[in-house]
């Protein structure tokens, strides 16, 4: 027997339709929304004694919200996992009673368990300069190792995320002053391009055996297909190790210090928050790590009465 109802199933798969079509949604974040909110209807389907049909399950009140919570817990899911799924069934619910007009308040209004956020784990300056010095030793093949260093320098000087950097196509260069992007819920926006991230990837364009044509990707794997996200990964790895430098050292913490060397030096958080591409300013504060000595610096030179 399907724990879930087929009306609510119904309702779940046109709930994520509209995710995908209208926010833009990711493969990714469709999938993890479908597990978290099945995984509250088969908690409700046990509590029940069987699949909870659309009614009932618009009368879900505060007890049964604190006891599927509670079972989760229980099962060892994290305070941060717990939060995302309870996101993900508020999400869902509030998208059904906004079409079949019902009170969602009792499951709106359930709070989320706190959690300590985990602060991004930038590298410094040196770090950085070495990790794109480093990249281009780890692959066989010139052209590969050339494109590596460019995939990196995207990362480091761009701010890019990986799917970013790899989601550019042969007309995208050589790369102009700006480049337009689109980021997560397919928004658009304009990163400059810096020199050496131009030399790089133009660098990589003229040793790449591979037909660069204008609609193919332009980042390409030994065997002409896609370069996947696995081996920028497996490259970052082995030069953080070939430095010494911690597990915190993945392609994202090279955006991470793109975003906190620009703070230090005195970029605008609005600004980087749209280099980042970042909805919400909260999201780039967190992003970013500004040492207190920095701050204090700051604070002495600025403030009126320092």
């Amino acid at each position: 027997m399907t724990p879930v109802a087929p009306a609510v199933a119904d309702r779940v798969a046109a709930w994520l339709s509209a995710l995908t079509a209208l926010d833009g949604a990711s493969p990714a974040t469709i999938t993890a929304y479908q597990t978290d909110v099945i995984g509250f209807l088969t908690f409700l389907a046990h509590h029940h004694g069987g699949p909870v049909p659309p009614a009932q399950l618009q009368q879900t009140g505060i007890a049964e919200m604190r006891a599927w919570m509670a079972h989760e817990r229980g099962r060892g899911l994290s305070a941060r996992s717990l939060a995302r799924a309870l996101s993900a069934v508020k999400s869902f619910v509030n998208w059904w009673a906004e079409r079949d007009e019902f009170d969602p308040t009792e499951i709106l209004s359930t709070r989320s368990p706190r959690y300590r956020r985990k602060l991004p784990r930038p590298l410094n300056e040196d770090a950085a300069q070495a990790m794109l010095q480093q990249v281009e030793f780890q692959a066989r093949q010139d052209w590969a190792a050339a494109r590596d260093v460019a995939v990196v320098t995207l990362l480091y000087g761009c701010g890019l995320r990986i799917s970013e950097a790899l989601g550019l196509k042969g007309r995208d260069a050589p790369l102009a002053d700006m480049l337009r992007i689109t980021g997560k819920g397919r928004k658009q926006r304009l990163v400059p391009v810096l020199p050496v991230a131009r030399s790089a990837v133009e660098t990589y364009r003229r040793l790449c055996p591979h037909d660069l044509s204008a609609d193919q990707p332009l980042f390409r794997g030994v065997r002409g297909g896609p370069l996947s996200s696995t081996l920028v990964q497996k490259a970052v790895r082995q030069a953080r190790e070939q430095l010494g430098l911690p597990a915190t050292v993945t392609p994202h913490a090279m955006r991470h210090s793109f975003a906190t060397h620009l703070l230090n030096k005195g970029g605008d958080l609005r600004t980087i928050q749209e280099l980042l591409g970042h909805a919400s300013l909260s999201t780039t504060e967190a992003y970013t790590a500004v040492d207190t000595a920095r701050l204090m610096e700051v604070y002495e030179k600025s403030h009126p009465r320092a």
